[in-house]
């Protein structure tokens, strides 16, 4: 009887010349319903929009025929396009700036054991399950100049007549204030997991050394979130530049064109003007964007590279 048969221990189970069994993964054929979803609801739609681009002033009757490339010409030479453009890159700035540190300081505070924590990130999540039409609809009463709060909260932020809705910038600083309080749950709670998945000892280690809670901040949480912020990151970009349903039911472009962005200017072309090949080539160009920008993101910011931030721990 040989040592192997009395250890009581199986063997493992070779493949081949003495190969090790492998360990079973997911095939193919699992992910093949959700490629199905995404090329049926996604891919085949883009690829219609973008034969529409192609086929003039189509107004949504009849059958659409390919005219050239004229609506692709006019979407560089449309003076509006480029007031659109800067005030959606306005957008997309100021929403990155306000939602990104405050998530972030939120999220990793809600990682911690504080007293009442739980309670406390239950309550800051509700906005996530709210539709942004709720939200909207919400913000839109609270404020009227006439009959909603702004009249009395007006004057503090630079209103004094509490019209903010009706001010050129106040209606963009609303815009990102809602898009903020809807969204920055979503993002705290991104942060909060990429904290929680530090370890510990990182910051045994810089208490030992006297490093404070700014310096482990700095020096330890920062650089440990770096992966975690290109995600959040990502996310808020191109949902600010495909922001609708706020701009359609809180300002509608408006006061003028103050608040004109680019989904904004598609809507009005699709179901204003009923000119839906130059909104197609409109959506097209918005999704070739933000694919750009999400790709150039990640790879300047190395999270490509998929190397680990945990090395050493």
């Amino acid at each position: 009887m040989t040592l192997a048969a009395t250890s009581g221990k199986p063997r493992p189970q070779r493949h081949g010349a003495g190969a090790p069994a492998r360990v079973g993964r997911p095939r193919l054929a699992w992910a093949l319903p959700g490629f199905l979803f995404f090329a049926l609801f996604a891919v085949v739609p883009m690829l219609y929009a973008v034969y529409l681009s192609f086929c003039g002033n189509w107004s949504g009757i009849g059958s659409p025929q390919l005219s050239g490339a004229g609506n692709w010409t006019r979407l560089f030479q449309d003076s509006s396009i480029r007031q659109a453009t800067r005030l959606t890159v306005e957008l997309t700035v100021l929403s990155w700036v306000f939602q990104t540190p405050v998530a972030m300081l939120i999220g990793v505070w809600a990682a911690g054991k504080q007293r009442n924590r739980a309670v406390l990130a239950a309550l800051f999540f509700i906005p996530l399950v709210l539709s942004s039409t709720a939200i909207s609809l919400l913000f839109k009463a609270l404020l009227d100049p006439n009959f909603g709060l702004a009249p009395s909260i007006g004057p503090w932020i630079g209103f004094p007549d509490g019209n903010i809705l009706g001010s050129t910038n106040g209606a963009l600083i609303a815009l990102v204030f809602v898009g903020g309080w809807q969204f920055m749950p979503f993002h705290t709670l991104i942060y909060q997991g990429g904290a929680r998945a530090i370890p510990k000892s990182f910051y045994d280690a810089a208490a030992i050394d006297g490093a404070g809670r700014v310096a482990q901040f700095v020096h330890i949480t920062l650089p440990q979130l770096r992966n975690t912020i290109t995600t959040s990151s990502v996310l808020i970009v191109v949902g600010s530049l495909t922001s609708f349903e706020t701009v359609f039911l809180l300002t509608q472009g408006g006061p003028g064109a103050a608040t004109s962005t680019l989904s904004w200017v598609m809507y009005q072309n699709a179901f204003d003007d009923f000119n839906f090949g130059y909104a197609c080539a409109l959506g097209a160009g918005l999704v070739v964007v933000s694919t750009v920008l999400s790709l150039l993101m990640v790879r300047l910011s190395g999270f490509g590279s998929m190397r680990s931030t945990r090395e050493g721990a």
